[in-house]
């Protein structure tokens, strides 16, 4: 499985970006797919999860719920996150993952398959 992430850019703070993750492959809808990202600095962080069916969501505790939305489309083996009301310390390298379990999980090592990276910067 090859995933690559892209919608990167530079956005004012308040403002909103979408990223993609194109994945190759045909077991696609079976996979969890993941968002974590790196800030400048600091370790690699998870955002967001979303099951294989897109049916189960889960997201990092605080710093982006209600603010960031994960979906997926099968048929595109596309997995997005929509990110609004973007602030300076969402700046960070964002990268998707693939998890052949399954499993909604918050930790890197439940991940096969890593995109990347696409950076987003938040700044006035």
């Amino acid at each position: 499985v090859q995933l690559q992430a892209s919608g990167g850019g530079l956005v004012q703070p308040g403002g909103s970006l979408r990223l993609s993750c194109a994945a190759s492959g045909r077991t696609f809808s079976t996979y969890a797919m993941a968002w974590f990202r790196q800030a400048p600095g600091k370790e690699r962080e998870f955002v967001a999860v979303i099951s294989g069916s897109g049916g189960a969501t889960y997201y990092s505790v605080d710093s982006v719920k209600g603010r960031f939305t994960i979906s997926r489309n099968n048929a595109k083996n596309t997995v997005y996150l929509q990110m609004n009301s973007l602030k300076p310390d969402d700046t960070a390298i964002y990268y998707c993952a693939a998890a052949e379990s399954g499993a909604l999980a918050g930790f890197e090592t439940e991940y096969n398959y890593w995109g990347q990276g696409t950076l987003v910067t938040v700044s006035s």
